[in-house]
């Protein structure tokens, strides 16, 4: 990892209509995102966690260009992008999703699905393109043999290598994963999360790693992104939310993993309730209403950032 930023979200907000009636008239906004700011650098890799429906796949869409912000900027390698369009005309960034089969496109052969970006992006000769495809699958475990093969006839974790030769087919700077390993078997998940690991290294990738298992987010990333309710709660390196967490939510999200040692020093919060409504969500710290520290401020204000340590920052009142 340098110390030469790569992608910026600057003050990012997404709201999304919510339709109903013979006139499909907006009847409410759910805000998924709220003026999140992030920066990730060139050859890091961020973890990104939080419970489902905290915004967490929202904010890698708008990252990688499929999602628009309704608020914000993006800045890709230094260059402010204006659009959505610019993002998506980008060979720098690419995406993995989280269903490695309903990103497939059923009716191509693994190979045209391989090959399409080259395609689009007259990458080479059809001899060129050939090659490369196949030295792709190679390179993510799979025989170029069995390139005139359909999605269906391959595994979960086959499928998911395709989806990433796919993304990086056009030689990105960043790969942005939704969830890569989620619909997994865990012994699969291993040997996904280490092949991304090792193209990590050998193509000089930045990775945005989405996900809910804190225990998957451990081992790949180096520095990890807490989000609650479409807020960033928490940034610190690995070894440090690890192993002293600050924010009550992310204490309690690592309670939650089934480990025998958690190596938490702090006092363990267990998170009894629902999460609140995101249409009407709660005033001050969205977290209050779960929060067992709670403190009389906390539905009153919204807080600001706390640095606790150079690689350590959290918004929460117990801090300020």
């Amino acid at each position: 990892m340098t110390d030469q930023a790569y992608l910026c979200l600057d003050n990012i907000s997404k709201s999304f209509p919510l339709k109903e009636g013979t006139w499909i008239k907006t009847t409410a906004w759910l805000r998924a995102v709220n003026r999140v700011s992030l920066t990730i650098y060139r050859g890091e890799t961020v973890g990104l966690v939080g419970e489902s429906g905290c915004g967490k796949s929202t904010l890698g869409r708008i990252a990688c260009g499929l999602d628009k912000p309704s608020q914000g900027e993006v800045t890709l390698a230094g260059e402010k992008i204006s659009s959505s369009t610019d993002l998506l005309k980008s060979r720098k960034i690419q995406m993995i999703f989280q269903d490695p089969f309903s990103s497939l496109n059923p009716r191509q052969k693994i190979g045209n699905i391989i090959s399409e970006s080259l395609r689009i992006h007259k990458m080479g000769s059809k001899k060129e393109i050939l090659n490369k495809t196949s030295s792709l699958m190679e390179k993510v475990g799979l025989s170029p043999a069995h390139m005139s093969r359909y999605p269906h006839e391959f595994s979960g974790g086959q499928r998911q290598r395709i989806a990433i030769a796919r993304a990086i087919s056009l030689d990105p700077d960043m790969v942005i994963c939704d969830e890569p390993v989620s619909a997994l078997d865990v012994s699969v998940q291993a040997q996904i999360l280490k092949l991304l690991k090792n193209l990590q290294q050998d193509l000089k990738l930045s990775y945005l790693f989405i996900s809910h298992d804190l225990s998957v987010v451990k081992y790949l990333c180096s520095r990890i992104v807490v989000m609650y309710l479409g807020e960033l709660v928490e940034i610190a390196g690995k070894n440090q939310l690890y192993h002293d967490p600050a924010h009550p939510y992310t204490r309690a999200l690592l309670a939650a993993v089934p480990t025998p040692d958690s190596g938490i020093k702090s006092k363990t919060l267990v998170v009894r309730s629902e999460p609140p409504n995101p249409l009407s969500p709660p005033s001050g710290c969205r977290f209050h209403p779960r929060c067992p520290e709670k403190m009389e401020i906390c539905p009153q204000k919204e807080p600001e950032w706390t640095t606790i340590s150079s690689n350590q920052s959290v918004r929460c009142f117990l801090y300020e």
